[in-house]
């Protein structure tokens, strides 16, 4: 693979999946020479590297001589994708860039058909009635530690933003001590002084969303879909990232795919980076996607709790 340009820089994790489906991962620096020149080592590469695949990675327009070329290249059996449908294609990512001189490629996000949505609903009973025992089981068993870590209840209840932009009252076990705001809204830290220690292992092994159960049963929200967010990041992140609200369309989820591809959510740069996985996910819904989203998630809680009893046994 040839990545002609770097307007977007691919992180050491995509690099490596890339190498799953590429052995050779050779960069061009498009902008710093002519056309000409550009082609020449194009030609040298595709020579001497064997690539099948040119990544159209530029800040600026291809020069309609360069894109002669690429176009004859697809006679010799060669492929050349823009760097946009190459992050769909390959890293189930829809990437907004800033530098992005046209946004034709973004998607039209629509909501789920009816036929979706039955589907998905079967999905959500199927997952209620599975996982309801083990959620009575963590209930009954956080109901004893946090009464003795953190006396008060053992729920928390916060408003989220969910399809439409609509409000509901999200339900969780609490894993912070209470009056854990009076400073003001922020996000949860590593090492986060407000979190007691079995409200930390409840958020390391997501033991704490499973009372959202209860906000599926009720339809606030799916098992799978785009995580809820507060209403107070929402009006931030609309401001500062484009096509946020595109997410709002269908109805949050418990867990999905930006959760099991991206496990970080501080702030504008992560929220942004999950908004392309969100993206993904409602333009390229499907069963396979969905079992796929569970699957990975079964598998990342687990390697969580296999961590935290290594922990605790040190």
């Amino acid at each position: 693979m040839i990545i002609l340009g770097e307007r977007y820089h691919f992180t050491e994790t995509e690099t490596q999946i890339l190498h799953k489906n590429f052995n050779q991962i050779a960069v061009l620096l498009y902008k710093d020479f002519s056309v000409q020149k550009n082609i020449q080592q194009l030609e040298d590469l595709l020579n001497t590297k064997k690539s099948k695949t040119i990544v159209l990675n530029t800040q600026v327009a291809i020069e309609p001589e360069l894109l002669d070329y690429l176009t004859s290249l697809e006679l010799q059996g060669i492929e050349y994708i823009s760097i946009e449908n190459f992050m769909e294609k390959y890293l189930h990512r829809v990437i907004i860039t800033e530098r992005s001189f046209q946004l034709e490629y973004l998607p039209n996000i629509y909501k789920y058909t009816i036929f979706q949505k039955f589907q998905k609903r079967i999905i959500d009973y199927i997952g209620i009635l599975f996982l309801l025992p083990i959620t009575l089981f963590f209930i009954f068993y956080s109901y004893f530690r946090i009464k003795k870590e953190s006396p008060g209840s053992i729920f928390f209840h916060q408003k989220r933003i969910g399809q439409e932009e609509n409000e509901f009252n999200c339900i969780k076990l609490r894993s912070m001590v209470l009056d854990s705001e009076k400073n003001g809204p922020k996000f949860a830290e590593e090492n986060d002084p407000r979190v007691f220690p079995w409200g930390e292992t409840m958020r390391y092994t997501k033991i704490d969303e499973l009372v959202q159960l209860w906000n599926v049963w009720k339809g606030d929200m799916h098992l799978i879909g785009p995580r809820p967010e507060r209403k107070i990041w929402v009006q931030e992140f609309k401001k500062s990232i484009q096509y946020y609200t595109q997410r709002h369309i269908v109805p949050p989820g418990i867990t999905g795919l930006a959760q099991i591809k991206y496990h970080y959510g501080r702030g504008e740069i992560d929220a942004k980076a999950k908004l392309e996985y969100d993206l993904y996910y409602i333009k390229n819904w499907s069963l396979k996607l969905e079992f796929t989203i569970i699957y990975e998630t079964i598998l990342f809680i687990l390697s969580n709790i296999k961590k935290k009893l290594s922990k605790s046994s040190s």
